[in-house]
């Protein structure tokens, strides 16, 4: 027992409260992209990367039309960096701790891939040049190979209405970033109106 009386928490007891996974999803983890995460690969636009300094861990959300990213080899993949704030909080995780998790998702498709790996980060100009889009080559080029390739159902979408229109809200609900910025940094800032923040977002985004 923890000192507040309550069961301390433990992997038996986790197992005790909610049972074995499922034969489908005990044996779904594969080593090697096969045809059907080459698909999902080949048709996301949109991925999350979680990395980590051995201490501390970071989330960077990662978009670009369907294809940005490349399965290389059976079990490589390639991931461009594209213009973002430069504090390259996973870019310097890797150099710290290369182990790294993606999830790839496609809209309109409630399941998602997950994989997970060792990062390294390349410069080869011929590389990067690869993944140029309207002139411009990223900076770096992720390299991640994969010990662990696997789908995830969909329910967390379906529960969050994530793919379907009548429950995104009317109207923006939260603040612009250039507000949140002003009131979370103490900084002057050109405009909050979330107008100003697209317009940035459209000179910069490559």
């Amino acid at each position: 027992m923890t000192p507040d009386g309550t069961t301390e928490m433990t992997p038996e007891r986790l197992r005790e409260i909610y049972g074995d996974p499922s034969p489908r999803a005990a044996v779904k983890v594969i080593r090697k992209f096969d045809r059907h995460c080459r698909q999902f690969i080949e048709h996301s636009t949109f991925l999350v990367l979680a990395s980590s300094d051995g201490t501390n861990l970071d989330v960077s959300p990662k978009g670009d039309p369907a294809g940005f990213v490349t399965v290389e080899t059976d079990t490589t993949l390639l991931v461009p960096d594209r213009p973002g704030n430069n504090r390259i909080d996973g870019l310097l995780n890797i150099l710290q701790h290369p182990k790294v998790a993606l999830l790839f998702m496609i809209p309109t498709v409630s399941e998602t891939l997950r994989v997970n790996g060792t990062a390294e980060i390349c410069t080869d100009p011929a590389l990067c040049d690869r993944f140029q889009v309207n002139g411009r080559s990223p900076k770096t080029v992720l390299r991640i190979t994969a010990e662990e390739i696997f789908t995830h159902c969909g329910k967390a979408p379906m529960r969050g209405g994530l793919w379907k229109a009548e429950t995104w809200p009317a109207a923006r609900p939260v603040a612009s970033l250039n507000e949140m910025i002003r009131d979370h940094g103490q900084v002057e800032v050109e405009s909050i109106e979330q107008s100003a923040v697209e317009d940035r977002y459209r000179q910069t985004l490559y």
